[in-house]
């Protein structure tokens, strides 16, 4: 087992997900748990939306609450001890349902105990062209450039809350255009806009992390753009950890990404990155107590306070989180 590099940084993981049992592939507060404890300070963490636990009947636009409100449950229990607390929950709303929408964010804010942060619409839209392997998206075509859509993400910065995208590298201009239009929302770049690596992508990595590399810097000239960075060891990315006999290491990891992290961080600065573990949808490539040793390499010429922003300080402030209790700290135990 590696050893836990820096293992006194506290660290706010700003992303994973829940599925309860039942799902073809759960992963329950124990099994999160199980994970953050494994060796890194885990203080708090932040779940985000995954199509989890929705309620099966009642109106069509209220039934994402049902996902809050699972997650506000297990949030309790993580409260009571035995982890890191859940202290941030990112919700779904159909942002394009006008005057429905209200209605919406009330019931989450009223589910979410306390807990309720933003909503994460995802513009992603798979392409639809020969070739393409990756996960098709939710997104309708378009929705980006809806009006009703852009008043949505507006009415979300008027009550305090963030909204998020997860979408493709293709898909960064239509981001960026739905950031441009609400400036007083904080908008929270998922995954690197998901550079992809697989399908007709396979053959045009230095291509594409060209590209996104100027996308990048037109995301961070919008002040009210923050970058959640991590997301990049789905299968979707092309790396092909998924795939291999012997689990990726820290050091491979870092040596393969590097140079996405340290250019995204030059053009949003610290004070507007996080670090992210999109668990569990990386564990297909890499384990959690690998990525955060990673995480650590790749930062390791920063300054404390840097990396205080980047590990914490930075989601703590986009979430607005309280302070961590003792009892909630993610070391082994």
């Amino acid at each position: 087992m590696s050893k836990i590099l820096d293992p006194a940084r506290e660290i706010v993981d700003p992303h994973h997900h829940l599925w309860p049992n039942g799902r073809r592939e759960p992963y329950t507060l124990a099994e999160l748990h199980e994970d953050l404890c494994s060796g890194h300070d885990i203080v708090q963490t932040v779940f985000v939306e995954c199509g989890a636990s929705y309620r099966s009947d009642g109106p069509a636009h209220l039934r994402p609450v049902g996902e809050t409100a699972w997650v506000a449950a297990a949030a309790r229990a993580s409260a009571s001890g035995g982890g890191p607390e859940i202290a941030g929950i990112v919700s779904f709303a159909d942002l394009s349902s006008g005057g429905l929408l209200p209605e919406v964010l009330d019931a989450h804010e009223a589910a979410g105990e306390g807990r309720f942060r933003g909503i994460r619409h995802a513009l992603a839209r798979g392409d639809h062209r020969p070739g393409t392997e990756h996960d098709p998206g939710p997104a309708r075509a378009g929705l980006a450039h809806e009006v009703q859509f852009q008043a949505g993400v507006r009415l979300l910065g008027k009550r305090g809350l963030t909204w998020e995208s997860w979408h493709y590298h293709y898909q960064m201009a239509d981001f960026i255009a739905v950031a441009k239009s609400a400036p007083d929302t904080i908008c929270v770049l998922d995954h690197f806009g998901t550079p992809l690596g697989v399908g007709r992508y396979r053959e045009q990595r230095e291509e594409i992390f060209a590209q996104s590399k100027r996308d990048m810097a037109a995301a961070a000239a919008l002040p009210n753009v923050v970058a959640k960075l991590g997301g990049m060891a789905m299968a979707d990315n092309g790396f092909g950890w998924d795939k291999r006999e012997q689990p990726v290491t820290a050091e491979e990891f870092a040596a393969a990404q590097r140079e996405y992290y340290l250019h995204a961080i030059d053009c949003f600065g610290t004070g507007r990155c996080m670090l992210e573990s999109n668990f569990p949808v990386e564990k297909v490539s890499v384990s959690y107590r690998v990525l955060y040793n990673a995480f650590k390499l790749i930062t390791a010429g920063f300054s404390e306070p840097e990396k205080d922003a980047l590990f914490s300080g930075t989601a703590r402030r986009v979430y607005r989180l309280p302070p961590a209790s003792r009892a909630s700290r993610g070391l082994p135990h």
